[in-house]
């Protein structure tokens, strides 16, 4: 059975950082960023690496990937002995410590080129993807919708941070269109009888349309039961913002499929960073 966490996708973003790994064979995490994020999909089997575009071809793509030996909880001063001793020499890390660095058989790219931190997922998901958003596990319900929406070829992002004010969400799917951007949400059964989760998506419902965001929300049933209908409703929203936007393209949803072929080019000369 497939287990969540079984594989961490982490970021590589310093040559240093990336130059440690192959010599050494250890990856550090700090201990904040795990009680954070992945307290609860840690420790990990695997671990592969998100590499930025400060790495040039193998930037914004996942290129490597090994086995973890050990973990150590240790202070940064025991990592990086010959720093300067201050206030950072005390911070705690998961010192990662793994076998040979692998090369995965294909690069996992990042279309949209954004910047990611940490994924947890299955080992099962890390073998079949194509891109970045093909590794999110966060829930079966997603994963339903994100399939429709590749058969449907619209690119959205999975997991999407903003920031509004003082507050950080996470957009289970985030469309980036001519004259806007929409949020779709998949909510559980769950999820609707909590008061404390519905009090928190209506802020976050009404920080979102505030800054011009289109939202939509489908229920379990509608995934499960009616998939047609979700698709139609965010092709019509899609069109209300003006189409996709890809790139210096633009896609009206509501033109036939086979007018308009997507390529990895349209991608490419996308402007970099989150939609």
């Amino acid at each position: 059975m497939p287990r969540h966490g079984e594989v961490l996708v982490a970021i590589i973003d310093d040559v240093l950082d990336f130059s440690i790994l192959r010599s050494e064979q250890w990856y550090r995490i700090p201990v904040k960023s795990v009680e954070k994020w992945l307290k609860d999909c840690f420790p990990p089997v695997w671990i592969a690496f998100y590499q930025t575009k400060i790495f040039g071809e193998e930037g914004n793509s996942v290129n490597y990937v090994a086995q973890v030996k050990n973990i150590q909880k240790v202070p940064r001063h025991k990592l990086f002995p010959k720093e300067p001793k201050d206030y950072k020499s005390s911070q705690m890390y998961y010192k990662v410590v793994i076998g040979d660095l692998q090369r995965h058989p294909r690069p996992i790219i990042s279309l949209k080129k954004r910047r990611i931190h940490f994924i947890p997922t299955t080992i099962e998901k890390f073998r079949t993807a194509d891109e970045i958003n093909d590794l999110f596990d966060e829930s079966p319900l997603e994963d339903l919708l994100w399939a429709e929406l590749k058969k449907a070829g619209i690119p959205a992002e999975r997991q999407l941070f903003i920031d509004i004010g003082e507050n950080r969400y996470a957009l289970d799917f985030a469309i980036e269109c001519k004259d806007g951007k929409i949020d779709v949400e998949t909510d559980g059964n769950f999820h609707h009888t909590n008061p404390e989760d519905v009090q928190r998506d209506k802020h976050r419902q009404n920080d979102l349309v505030t800054k011009k965001w289109g939202f939509l929300r489908f229920t379990t049933e509608d995934i499960q039961e009616r998939m047609p209908y979700c698709i139609d409703k965010i092709n019509q929203t899609i069109d209300g913002y003006g189409g996709l936007k890809i790139g210096n393209r633009i896609r009206k949803m509501s033109e036939p499929k086979n007018t308009f072929q997507l390529t990895f080019l349209d991608f490419m000369n996308d402007d970099e960073g989150n939609p």
